[in-house]
C-alpha cells in the first residue's frame, strides 16, 4: 500500500478512578486521516479540516507522533498527511490522542507492521507530550488497542487490554467550552492521604473485576473518583446535575472524560444510554452553552482502515 485512510476515535480517559492508567475507546466520534509514502525523508502535513491547528510538523501532534517512529524505522522515505479533525482540542475526548494514534498506526500499516502496539503507543505519546507537556498512555493505548486499556506500569511501559462487556454503551456530553489538559493538571493535588488512595484502589480493582465478569452493578458501584473530580469538576458547569441526572436515567455511573469539560455515563444497553443521553440535553440546554452529545458503543478496534 502507497496510502491508506483510517478512523482515529475518540476516547475516554480515566474512566473515574483510573486517573492516568485507564481508558476506553468510542465507535461513534473520531478523527478520519490519510497518510500516504513519499520518496522525501520526513513527515508532511498538507491539510487539516475542521479544526484550527498548526501544519508545522513539529507543532502538530501527529507529526510529532510519525517523526517519533520514524527516527527508530529503517524507511527511507517519509509521509503525507491529511486530518479531517473531528474532534475539538480541548474537549476531553482525546483530541490529541486520535491524531497521534492514527498517525503512527497508519503508518506502521504503510510499512508491513514493523512495530507492535505497544511501540506505537511510545510514538503516540510523544504527541500527548506536545499537548499537554505530559506524555501520559491512557487515551492514546485504546486508540490503538481498542476497547478498554490499563497502563500497568510506565516504566518500562506496560499496557494490558480489558474486556468490555457486550451491552456496555457510553454517552458523552461536551460542552462548547475549551479545557486544556495542561491548564487541568495545574489545579491538581500531588500528594493523597493513605484514606483517599485506598478508596481509590478498590474502586479501580472493582471497576476491572466488573468489566472481566460483565457484573454491570459492580462496574457501576466503582465509577467514583476520589482524586481528581472533586476538584476538577468545579470547572464544569452543571456537572452535578449531569451526573446525577444521568443516574436517575439509568446510567451505571458517570465522570469527567479525561481532563473535562466532557462528561461521561456508562449505561447497560443502547436504550437506556439515549434515555441518558436525553437527560443530559434536558439538563444542560437551559444552562446557556452549546453542548455536543454522543452515543457510542465501545470501539475494540481502535484505529482502524476505512
Amino acid at each position: 500500500m502507497e496510502e491508506i485512510k483510517v478512523f482515529c476515535p475518540a476516547t475516554i480517559a480515566n474512566v473515574s478512578c483510573g486517573f492516568d492508567v485507564l481508558g476506553l475507546a468510542l465507535d461513534a466520534v473520531g478523527d478520519v486521516m490519510i497518510v500516504r509514502k513519499t520518496a522525501k525523508k520526513g513527515i508532511k502535513i498538507t491539510n487539516i479540516i475542521g479544526q484550527d491547528l498548526p501544519l508545522a510538523t513539529e507543532k502538530n501532534v501527529a507529526g510529532v507522533a510519525g517523526l517519533a517512529l520514524l527516527e527508530k524505522s529503517d524507511y527511507s522515505g517519509g509521509f503525507e498527511i491529511e486530518i479531517d479533525k473531528r474532534i475539538k482540542p480541548g474537549s476531553g475526548i482525546g483530541s490529541s490522542a486520535a491524531s497521534s494514534s492514527g498517525a503512527v498506526w497508519a503508518m506502521n500499516e504503510l510499512l508491513g507492521q514493523p512495530f507492535s502496539n505497544l511501540e506505537l503507543v511510545q510514538f503516540a505519546m510523544q504527541g500527548e507530550k506536545l499537548a499537554s507537556q505530559v506524555a501520559h498512555a491512557d487515551n492514546v493505548a485504546p486508540a490503538i488497542y481498542g476497547g478498554f486499556t490499563l497502563v500497568r506500569s510506565y516504566n518500562p511501559l506496560d499496557i494490558v487490554s480489558i474486556p468490555t462487556p457486550d451491552e456496555l454503551f457510553a454517552t458523552v456530553i461536551h460542552p462548547q467550552i475549551e479545557i486544556k489538559t495542561s491548564d487541568s493538571r495545574k489545579i491538581l493535588k500531588t500528594k493523597l492521604t493513605l484514606e483517599t488512595g485506598i478508596r481509590q484502589w478498590g474502586n479501580l480493582g472493582g471497576l476491572i473485576a466488573g468489566l472481566f465478569q460483565e457484573d454491570y452493578e459492580l462496574i457501576g458501584r466503582s465509577l467514583e473518583d476520589h482524586v481528581v473530580e472533586p476538584i476538577r469538576s468545579i470547572l464544569i458547569p452543571g456537572f452535578d446535575d449531569i451526573t446525577s441526572g444521568a443516574k436517575q436515567a439509568g446510567a451505571l455511573g458517570s465522570g469527567i472524560s479525561g481532563s473535562g469539560p466532557s462528561i461521561f455515563a456508562l449505561s447497560q444497553g443502547e436504550v437506556t444510554a439515549e434515555k441518558v443521553a436525553e437527560a443530559m440535553h434536558q439538563t444542560y440546554k437551559s444552562i446557556g452553552i452549546d453542548f455536543d452529545i454522543h452515543v457510542s458503543k465501545v470501539n475494540t478496534q481502535g484505529v482502524k482502515p476505512l
